[in-house]
């Protein structure tokens, strides 16, 4: 069946946020000199990538809305450090920013993933860092791979025929990861062209011809490009990191559903498993406890308010934020997957 160009998604919001409440966040407010502390200071945003993606522009908003949510209202300032598919920026602060509760970053989702993988170039343990939170536990996205509505491409059988040439950011990028395994596990003939700076060089790149396609969130495709969306200049092939299809996209099978192999399987949903804290924020290891409680309670507190929701939501982002035990648990649960799991990811996405 020919997959349709979707419909443009409504604006509907749904909330699905799982709390949990962890011991840093229950440190007693007598210990807490975050107001003392944080007035008059300024804090750093790192995004990990260039200027106007889905990590940019959710930072931005961050950025805007967390300071009132701290005591003391410290000023946020947002600050790209694009390079390596997040990964360079991901490093730095791990190892290499002061460990005081000024800087906080939004990560790249596919860290953990690679240093379970065994990159030798991820030069931290990703359970070490401050995890604040995510803003997204992808309970309303999807991981699309889509193409120009323009291509002879409609379905994920022509994708098998007719070449394709997809983007991706970086080794380790998940747009990299799931474009390669398209490829693997799915058969579709495809080059996968790396190393574009972000999202929006990509987008330029889709719609001068240069690329055909790509695989990216519903909600980066709403926050960067949603009049592509809304005027049927994509078309998707496959939606990916669902256990079911979206309502939005009733005839668009996931990635689960084309593969049946019970290895291949496997294979695929510890792949998927970063999408479950699709959109997360950290600070360095070992920052004072007092501070890290402050940091933590403040984003999921702004995460929750209705205008902060709400801005997102206009900039095409669904939220269904989790805390950071819920990040941490996410990464943990990676963990566990059978060695050879982990060992044929790592073949696929480790640069060499």
């Amino acid at each position: 069946m020919t997959a349709p160009t979707p419909k443009a998604f409504t604006r509907r919001h749904v909330c699905r946020a799982a709390m949990g409440v962890t011991a840093a966040a229950i440190v007693p407010r007598a210990s807490l000199a975050d107001g003392d502390f944080y007035k008059g200071k300024t804090v750093q945003l790192v995004v990990p990538f260039s200027p106007g993606g889905f990590y940019d522009i959710a930072g931005r908003i961050v950025a805007r809305h967390l300071p009132q949510h701290i005591d003391g209202h410290p000023n946020v300032v947002v600050q790209n450090q694009p390079g390596a598919g997040g990964l360079s920026a991901a490093n730095r602060l791990a190892n290499g920013t002061p460990r005081d509760g000024l800087t906080i970053a939004t990560v790249s989702r596919s860290i953990p993933q690679l240093y379970l993988c065994g990159d030798p170039n991820v030069q931290f343990d990703p359970l070490k860092l401050t995890w604040l939170g995510s803003l997204s536990s992808y309970a309303d996205d999807a991981y699309l791979l889509v193409v120009n509505a323009s291509s002879p491409v409609k379905t994920i059988d022509d994708a098998r025929k007719t070449k394709l040439n997809l983007a991706g950011v970086g080794v380790g990028a998940t747009n990299t990861t799931f474009a390669l395994l398209a490829k693997e596990l799915l058969g579709v003939n495809t080059d996968v062209v790396r190393g574009f700076p972000g999202a929006n060089d990509i987008w330029l790149a889709m719609e001068r011809g240069e690329i055909d396609g790509q695989v990216i969130d519903v909600s980066a495709i709403m926050a960067g490009r949603p009049q592509l969306w809304n005027e049927g200049k994509l078309r998707v092939l496959v939606q990916f990191a669902r256990s079911t299809r979206m309502t939005e996209l009733p005839d668009v099978p996931t990635g689960r559903e084309l593969v049946t192999d019970p290895k291949d399987q496997a294979y695929l949903a510890f792949a998927e498993n970063p999408f479950f804290m699709a959109l997360p924020f950290a600070a360095p290891p070992e920052i004072p406890v007092d501070r890290a409680a402050t940091l933590e309670k403040a984003f999921m507190k702004m995460a929750m308010t209705k205008e902060f929701r709400a801005e997102m939501l206009l900039a095409g982002m669904k939220t269904s934020p989790v805390d950071g035990k819920a990040v941490r648990l996410v990464i943990e649960e990676a963990a566990r997957a059978p060695k050879e799991v982990r060992e044929r990811l790592g073949k696929l996405i480790i640069s060499k």
